[in-house]
């Protein structure tokens, strides 16, 4: 199926294509409209972060990709988790919010790398291949965090084997629930 947005994706609209590709629709094809022509918009591809449409752009009522996430009823402590960051990283920008949690501080490093991204790329579609692992690497670890989380278990020690010990955890864990390939 064919998706729709504006053209220089960032944050929102780079992550909300992960999701649609990752959980939504793995077959998407994302289509780029120049801003303020929105209107020309291919009548058969699914608007989103447009303005006016059933999973509009991000305001009062949420980002784009916790509008997804309320659509498609994906219900993943990982993609909350991810949800509570990209608000995070919109706050930032639109209201000079500055790091005071530990999401607001990843969403600070996601926009880094989000900014970058749009710096080495030219095309949309090149930026979100960019970041789709990315993407793949923080749900896998806000996932495997909020499973550790679960269990009411700390992670073990590191006891001079650097991330060896709460990485094997962590993995265990992913490949428990069935989250890691």
């Amino acid at each position: 199926m064919q998706w729709v947005t504006r053209d220089f994706v960032h944050l929102d609209r780079v992550a909300s294509p992960w999701l649609i590709k990752r959980f939504i629709d793995p077959d998407a094809v994302f289509v780029f409209m120049p801003w303020g022509q929105e209107a020309r918009r291919p009548a058969d591809a699914i608007p989103f972060a447009l303005p006016g449409a059933e999973i509009g752009p991000h305001d009062a009522d949420g980002s784009t990709f916790a509008k997804l996430l309320v659509k498609y009823q994906l219900d993943d402590p990982g993609l909350h988790a991810l949800a509570r960051i990209i608000q995070a990283g919109i706050d930032y920008v639109l209201e000079n919010e500055h790091p005071k949690t530990a999401e607001l501080q990843t969403a600070l490093g996601l926009l880094a790398i989000s900014e970058g991204t749009m710096l080495l790329e030219d095309e949309d579609a090149a930026i979100i291949a960019r970041s789709l692992p990315v993407y793949d690497a923080l749900y896998a670890y806000l996932t495997a965090h909020e499973l550790a989380r679960s269990k009411g278990e700390p992670l073990p020690a590191h006891d001079g084997l650097g991330p060896t010990r709460p990485t094997r955890y962590l993995r265990a864990l992913l490949t428990e629930a069935g989250k890691r390939g």
